[in-house]
């Protein structure tokens, strides 16, 4: 896989610095049962690392002592660890919101098969990745049988509650552009899948997430072996927008990995840029200082144009 940190390092991003932290964004490992073209992790079937209780253990105590509302869960498909239910409970407990990064397949494990009601019973806010309605390119970008999984997935929550009116069980989709292209106008993009899922094949669901694709990892890889590195970039920096700055996820988010160790955001965690410069040596969650955390500066590079550009992108769709 071609190396990409080197070809962002050197950016003229605009400075950004932390505002008080609300979200602890927690990859649990790279474990996962797809392996797909956009994935900015590179996660697989065969990667094994996965983080331990201690750590689980870290990330809860942490969400106590700076008060969090949000506990957003990622991986890798972040069910297959096998302290997931006991992380999910616990934050439950304290009354924290849980948000699931979910590629649905994984619902349709058979050693899954009480997942959905788990979930529902926690009553945690799924983000499910559907980067298109239609069959041919979903099973292009993430794999044969995907698609019929993930309906069959999508129908299985809906039946729970998930996407219906006044359910209080919330499922949004997430949408992944299948080029080296920004998404399109979310808005539009969401009545196009409320419409197609709902006609042809019962499905409902709350909201639709338009992510841009990052030069990173995979995707970045992909790039790089196409040359069409240069141009993504140059498409990035060009589409711009200083309004979006503002509403950046990195601004009140903190990102953990599998080993402990906190960064920006999950895009800066996959690119190994340690919390609040390049140049700092990385910061495990027990040697983090709280009140350190306003007004840090974060790392930043080219990559950081992906979450700009046009209607802007982060974990929770557009910015605009």
């Amino acid at each position: 896989m071609h190396e990409t940190k080197s070809l962002l390092l050197d950016s003229n991003f605009p400075a950004l610095f932390r505002k008080p932290l609300q979200i602890l964004q927690v990859n649990l490992g790279y474990l996962c049962n797809l392996s797909c073209v956009h994935c900015h992790v590179n996660a697989g079937p065969k990667r094994t690392e996965m983080m331990s209780r201690e750590t689980v253990d870290q990330v809860l105590a942490l969400a106590d002592a700076a008060n969090i509302h949000t506990l957003d869960l990622t991986g890798g498909a972040p069910e297959m660890h096998a302290d997931f239910r006991y992380l999910v409970r616990a934050a439950r407990d304290r009354g924290i919101e849980v948000i699931d990064r979910c590629n649905l397949t994984i619902l349709e494990e058979p050693e899954c098969s009480d997942l959905a009601e788990f979930l529902a019973a926690q009553q945690v806010n799924i983000v499910a990745s559907l980067p298109c309605y239609l069959e041919e390119n979903v099973d292009k970008q993430r794999g044969k049988g995907v698609f019929k999984d993930s309906l069959a997935a999508l129908q299985r929550l809906n039946r729970l509650g998930y996407g219906q009116p006044d359910s209080g069980l919330e499922l949004n989709l997430v949408f992944n552009p299948q080029d080296a292209v920004l998404p399109p106008d979310q808005q539009q993009l969401e009545l196009a899948y409320k419409l197609h899922l709902q006609q042809h094949y019962g499905i409902v669901f709350n909201r639709l997430f338009a992510i841009a694709n990052m030069p990173i990892q995979r995707f970045g890889s992909t790039l790089v072996s196409h040359g069409r590195f240069d141009s993504y970039l140059r498409l990035l920096k060009d589409s711009f927008r200083a309004e979006n700055l503002e509403n950046l996820m990195c601004l009140n988010t903190l990102s953990i990995d599998w080993q402990g160790y906190v960064y920006d955001c999950d895009f800066n965690q996959m690119l190994d840029l340690p919390l609040g410069a390049v140049s700092k040596p990385k910061l495990h969650i027990s040697e983090l200082h709280l009140h350190r955390l306003p007004g840090a500066p974060i790392a930043t590079a080219a990559h950081c144009y992906g979450c700009t550009a046009g209607q802007g992108s982060s974990c929770g769709g557009a910015l605009a």
